[in-house]
Parts: structure tokens; C-alpha cells; sequence
């Protein structure tokens, strides 16, 4: 690229290029000038390793490596980051081997955008934990990048420090989705007494569930017929969550032309057949821009309430872990239903109705973390989940999976001791516990709990 600017005599351009540009280690020769570079730092100038710095790490497939180029492509800094173990991984990080040759060091800043480069490539693999071991000498470099210190540790009889990245991953999904709810909803009591804020609502005098859902209209105008499946789904989980078992369903559809509207409907249709359950009626308008609601009525003459726990209940998570992202919402929408036979999706939406928990709640877009701050705020309790022990699909990250829509799962609390719900092919698991306070901690196999939502989700309070 520089011969054809100098060539084409633009040296305006070739004057604004980076000092340097940061990418992933491509091949041998890169990571072997990585390693060579690690040897000068921390054997030879540092004196911190006798032979080598080699480890465990290094040979962990899933491990990458960043490295800080020129334009001639010498290798001037790196640092790597990977899983914290040779085990499953489950969104816990770590960064290290930050090394930057001494003749590049200075006011360009290669450390500091080597530290950048890692924080957003781990954010961007799922992780929801990562930390770093930093000698205590560059902490001060780490606070002003936005880390936090953890405590004082020692790497090779040297003082370091345990940093951690914030990770408001769970945070800010919940803040675009679910917090302006309290405020909006003040003088309304949506469920009613008992029922604030859960998936459906009981009708007073009667024992009819009623749900209703929205679909994005994005969604509708670019995947019309998924939109029609999960407008289905989405109120059909909503009655099952409350151990409801569904009657009918009402639709109201906008659409910008008929063969567009047709083929919402057509979606409609197919998930109607498939959880066995008519759709009574509806209105159609067309020449507007696309929109989607879905109103679903079931009975049940003791719903489950979303706010029935108490601390000390055990929080499990039943979930289809069958599937795959949908095309075009990779990350984001898990489609487990659409695989699925009739007598499954029907068993696995009949689960809480069988095993009548204290408190369930259907995973909503405020995915697992939110749904399950949801849960623990109308039931006037914190909550701790064992990220581990989470169910989870071998083709999703930790991140994507705690975040996205997953098809089929609910979160339910129940006395310890409890019986799993009858869901197979769904997947159920223990995985944490209610306890007193506010928001959603994230417990790890070594102990740590790191704070996914500080506070309430939705500013309803209990219901």
C-alpha cells in the first residue's frame, strides 16, 4: 500500500499513517517475535523468570495473542489473553505477557493500546470476567484505562496487582430494555396484587392467564416469518412460566403490503400448529409499517408467581439447549423451537405447571442475569448464579448465552431439596440461590463474586 501512495505521489497520506497498528498474531514467525520480545522484557531486562516465561498458557489453542507492528511489520509490543484454565470455558479471562520493546516504549502509547485492544477483543469473545496480574508499578496506567484493583498478589517474588476490567455487559442490556419499566408503570399494578410485573396476569374472578408481547418491527420487517414464530412462542412461554396452559391467541398485525402480512401470518400459523394453540382472531392493516403484537389467554387455577421467592430458595435454570442461532441474530436470538416436535415443545412448556416452584419466570430479552434480577426484585430478594453450573450450548459463549433470547427457559426458585421439573428434552440445573439485598451477583469456581446489576431491574419493586 505505501509503494502505490508513493507512487501516486501522496505523501499527505503517508504522513498521517499510524506509528503502529494493532492486530492478532497471524502465523510462527509473528508469535516467535512475541516470545523473543517476552524473553527481552521479563528474563533479560526484568530478571523476573531465570530461562523462559513460558507456560500453560501459551499452549492453550483458545489463548490469543495481540501484537503492536510498524509499518515495516516488526513485532514492537503484545500481550496475550485466554481462558484462566485448560477447562470448560465459561466467560472467565485473564490478560498477561504485556511486554513492549524498550526502544518503543514512550509517548506513543503502545501498552495502553495493547491493554485497549485486549479489554474490547474479551468483551467480544463472551467474557464477563478478566483480570490481569500487573506489576504494581504499572497500576496507575491500569486505573486511568479503567480498571479496578483487587488485591495485591505476587508473581515470581514480585509485587503485582489483581486488576479487573468492568464488564457492564448484563448492565447495559438491562438499562436499554427493563429500567425505565418502573417509572413508566407507576399507576398502572400491571399483574395485580401478588403478580406485579410477572409474565402474564391473572383476570379477576376468573381463572384465565392473560399475556401479551410486542415483536421489534425491525424483526418483523426483515424475518417475517421467525417474527410470526416467536410472537407465538414468547406469549405461549409467558403462560407457561405462570403454569398456565394456553386456550387462544389474538394478533394484531401491520404490515406494508399483503404478501409482506402474508408471510407473518404464515409464521403465525406454523407455531400456532406446533404448541397446539388456535388463534381466535385478530386485526390486520396494511400500507403502514410493519408491527406485530400477540395477545395469548390460558388457565390455570393456581398460577405461579414470579415474585413467590424467599432467601435460601435455590435458583435453576431450565433451558432447550438444542439449536442454533437464528441467521442474522447470532449472539442474540437462540432458535431451539423450531427443530422441535409437537409433544416436546408441549412437555417442556408444561414443566412449571407439573412441578409448581415457589417463583418461575420466562427468560425474556433481559436474558438469564436479567430475568433471574427480575425474579429476585419481585420476590424482594438478591440473587447469586453459579456461572458454571449454568446449562449452556456447546456453540455458545458465556456472554452471548447469559444475554440473548433462548428459544425455550425459564428461571425458577424453590426450597432446597425440590425435584427438577419434568422437561425433557430440556436441559434443568441448580445453579445459585436467593439471598437478601439487591441486584445479581456472578459466583465463580474459585469463589469470587463479581456484581453483574448492583440494584433492581426494573424499579417495580416486589410484587
Amino acid at each position: 500500500m505505501n509503494d502505490i501512495l508513493l507512487l501516486l505521489g501522496d505523501r499527505s497520506t503517508l504522513a498521517r499513517q499510524p506509528a503502529f497498528q494493532i492486530e492478532e498474531a497471524d502465523g510462527a514467525a509473528v508469535l516467535d517475535a512475541y516470545h523473543r520480545l517476552r524473553r527481552d522484557v521479563f528474563v533479560d531486562e526484568q530478571r523476573l523468570f531465570d530461562a523462559h516465561d513460558r507456560d500453560d498458557r501459551d499452549e492453550d489453542p483458545r489463548t490469543i495473542v495481540l501484537v503492536a507492528r510498524d509499518p515495516s511489520g516488526a513485532v514492537l509490543g503484545g500481550v496475550r489473553l485466554g481462558p484462566v484454565d485448560s477447562g470448560p470455558d465459561i466467560g472467565w479471562w485473564n490478560g498477561g505477557r504485556l511486554a513492549v520493546a524498550h526502544a518503543a516504549r514512550g509517548p506513543r502509547g503502545i501498552g495502553a493500546a495493547l491493554v485497549r485492544a485486549a479489554c474490547a477483543r474479551a468483551e467480544s469473545e463472551g467474557v464477563l470476567r478478566f483480570e490481569a496480574t500487573v506489576q504494581t508499578r504499572n497500576e496507575p496506567m491500569f486505573q486511568r484505562l479503567g480498571w479496578a484493583p483487587v488485591r495485591p498478589v505476587s508473581v515470581a517474588d514480585t509485587p503485582h496487582t489483581l486488576m479487573r476490567w468492568p464488564i457492564r455487559r448484563v448492565s447495559a442490556q438491562v438499562d436499554a430494555t427493563k429500567s425505565a419499566l418502573g417509572p413508566l408503570l407507576s399507576q398502572l399494578s400491571p399483574g395485580g396484587a401478588g403478580f406485579v410485573g410477572d409474565d402474564g396476569a391473572p383476570v379477576p374472578g376468573s381463572d384465565v392467564i392473560a399475556a401479551c408481547d410486542a415483536i421489534l418491527p425491525s424483526m418483523v420487517e426483515r424475518d417475517p416469518e421467525w417474527a410470526g414464530w416467536c410472537a407465538v412462542l414468547v406469549n405461549v412461554n409467558d403462560l407457561a412460566a405462570m403454569g398456565a396452559t394456553p386456550i387462544g391467541l389474538l394478533d394484531a398485525l401491520a404490515a406494508r403490503d399483503a404478501s409482506h402480512a402474508a408471510r407473518v401470518l404464515a409464521g403465525l400459523r406454523h407455531a400456532a400448529a406446533a404448541y397446539g394453540t388456535p388463534i381466535l382472531g385478530g386485526h390486520t392493516q396494511l400500507g403502514v409499517p410493519a408491527a406485530l403484537a400477540v395477545t395469548a389467554l390460558g388457565r390455570t387455577g393456581h398460577p405461579v408467581p414470579g415474585g413467590g421467592g424467599r432467601p435460601g430458595h435455590r435458583i435453576r435454570l431450565t433451558a432447550d439447549l438444542a439449536g442454533a442461532w437464528r441467521p442474522g441474530y447470532h449472539g442474540r436470538q437462540w432458535d431451539s423451537t423450531t427443530g422441535r416436535r409437537a409433544d416436546e415443545l408441549r412437555a417442556m412448556t408444561g414443566a412449571v405447571a407439573a412441578n409448581r416452584p415457589a417463583a418461575a419466570k420466562d427468560v425474556s430479552m433481559a436474558g438469564i442475569v436479567g430475568t433471574l434480577g427480575m425474579l429476585a426484585e419481585a420476590s424482594g430478594c438478591a440473587a447469586v448464579l453459579d456461572v458454571a453450573a449454568v446449562p449452556r450450548p456447546h456453540d455458545a459463549n458465556a456472554g452471548d448465552w447469559l444475554t440473548c433470547f433462548p428459544g425455550y427457559a425459564v428461571v425458577s426458585a424453590d426450597m432446597p431439596g425440590r425435584p427438577a421439573p419434568p422437561a425433557a428434552p430440556a436441559v434443568s440445573a441448580l445453579c445459585g440461590e436467593l439471598t437478601h439485598g439487591e441486584g445479581v451477583g456472578l459466583r465463580w469456581p474459585d469463589g469470587e463474586v463479581t456484581q453483574a446489576l448492583t440494584g433492581v431491574v426494573t424499579g417495580m419493586g416486589r410484587a
